[in-house]
């Protein structure tokens, strides 16, 4: 079988290495380009077009996760905030004590991502794409 019929890796490996970093005690945060469409994030974080968000369980509130992205709420600068960040936006998983993680390469299942423009959001976040 083709590899791009197959279903992506990421959500996979992704899912193995938030555990194995909660598993050792370790705090995971990812690395996610905001360029890529349907990132929902506080736009004043973002530099160089990514944002590195912790996603530790203590950190975040109503973290979901699916094959397709990560949504969950999270503090900054004292601030609530909704995120959301699709699966094709993960960059890096790793864990702040000792950098131990996995970087993700590309995928062609994420290659054909939508080309309209996004709905306006009726929260105060960026959508980019």
């Amino acid at each position: 079988m083709d590899i791009s019929a197959m279903t992506a890796r990421r959500p996979y490996l992704f899912r193995a290495m938030y555990d194995w970093i909660l598993d050792n005690d370790l705090t995971p945060y990812i690395v996610v380009n905001t360029t890529v469409y349907g990132v929902i994030v506080p736009e004043e974080y973002i530099q160089n077009d990514q944002i590195v968000l912790n996603i530790a369980p203590q950190s975040v509130g109503q973290y979901s996760i699916n094959h397709a992205q990560l949504e969950f709420n999270a503090r900054f600068g004292g601030n609530p905030q909704h995120l959301v960040v699709p699966m094709a936006a993960i960059e890096v998983i790793y864990a702040r004590e000792n950098g131990a993680g996995l970087g993700f390469e590309p995928e062609p299942q994420y290659e054909n991502r939508p080309k309209e423009e996004p709905k306006k959001p009726s929260n105060p976040f960026k959508v980019v794409k």
